[in-house]
């Protein structure tokens, strides 16, 4: 049978392993992006860590509910733990949540926020590698390098603050079992949010 061009250079990519789709259980997908600083970060560059990806748009409802304390706590405590937060604007450029670099680390500063970095994924490359679909979407990659969470942030898909504490943690929980060395329970949940806007 003979396939057509797209569907011959995607199964040559994928025999070649150079498409690396993100998957829970097995190696994150490699990649490099420049945060907010332009300074140049590889996920090569935080082996032997547990990294955190957060999927953010600063005009999003969803994620201004969790940008009210919920978030900055999550962070203290991935610091705390000796992990690298990564937050990740896939916005493209003249879309909504795009930002300069400047913009972004005035937002830092304004919402008390301590992410290791802001990174910028203009192009949807990291984002698409990801599956990521909405603002918060988040993922804990082991310090194995595996991933090991992907999903939402909590269970109560609202733009209210209020239902944050009566909602389920799935992310916090996962974060935690990964920081314990633990295997994370609930690996997989349903991100809810803003889409993204590729």
């Amino acid at each position: 049978m003979r396939l057509p061009p797209l569907l011959t250079a995607a199964a040559l990519l994928l025999s070649a392993g150079l498409v690396h789709a993100a998957t829970i259980g097995a190696p994150a997908p490699a990649f490099s992006a420049i945060d907010s600083h332009g300074e140049t970060h590889s996920l090569s560059d935080f082996a032997g860590k547990t990294v955190v990806l957060e999927w953010t748009n600063h005009g999003c409802p969803f994620v201004q509910k969790h940008y009210q304390g919920n978030m900055q706590s999550l962070q203290a405590m991935a610091a705390d733990g000796g992990a690298v937060w990564l937050s990740v604007i896939s916005s493209a450029p003249g879309k909504q949540g795009h930002v300069s670099g400047d913009e972004a680390n005035a937002l830092t500063t304004e919402r008390d926020a301590a992410p290791t970095a802001v990174l910028f994924d203009s192009s949807g490359e990291i984002g698409r590698r990801y599956d990521a679909k909405t603002t918060p979407h988040m993922y804990v990659i082991n310090a194995e390098g595996m991933l090991v969470y992907a999903g939402g942030i909590d269970s109560i898909p609202s733009a209210d603050p209020a239902d944050i504490d009566r909602a389920e943690p799935y992310f916090r929980t996962a974060l935690a079992e990964t920081l314990a060395g633990k295997t994370v329970s609930r690996a997989s949940t349903r991100p809810y949010g803003c889409s993204i806007k590729y």
